[in-house]
């Protein structure tokens, strides 16, 4: 699976993407989190790709992946990893460099 759920060109906007590992409950859990917070805090402003590890080694071998789920923010600099199901919604937020009061 290599999804690419949102595609807008803007040196500003959110390059994300997400590497899972087959169907899990914790793939699934970070896929639908993920999507949530891009359509809540970054409405028509990211492009994010849905990578599964078993369909496309080659790409997660090139980021070097630590563990699954990961999201790599690409874009706006700087860049940064965050390992989990996107569920602790501070953490997200915190770590795509967003600040929110929540």
């Amino acid at each position: 699976m290599k999804e690419v759920v949102k595609k807008i060109e803007s040196p500003n906007n959110f390059v994300l993407r997400l590497f899972v590992a087959g169907a899990s409950a914790n793939s699934a859990r970070a896929i639908s989190n993920i999507k949530s917070v891009c359509e809540l805090y970054l409405k028509d402003r990211y492009n994010l790709e849905i990578i599964d590890v078993y369909q496309q080694p080659l790409i997660a071998k090139e980021e070097q992946l630590i563990a699954l789920p990961l999201l790599i923010k690409k874009n706006p600099l700087p860049g940064s990893r965050l390992v989990g199901d996107m569920s602790d919604l501070k953490k997200v937020l915190k770590g795509l460099g967003i600040n929110e009061d929540i």
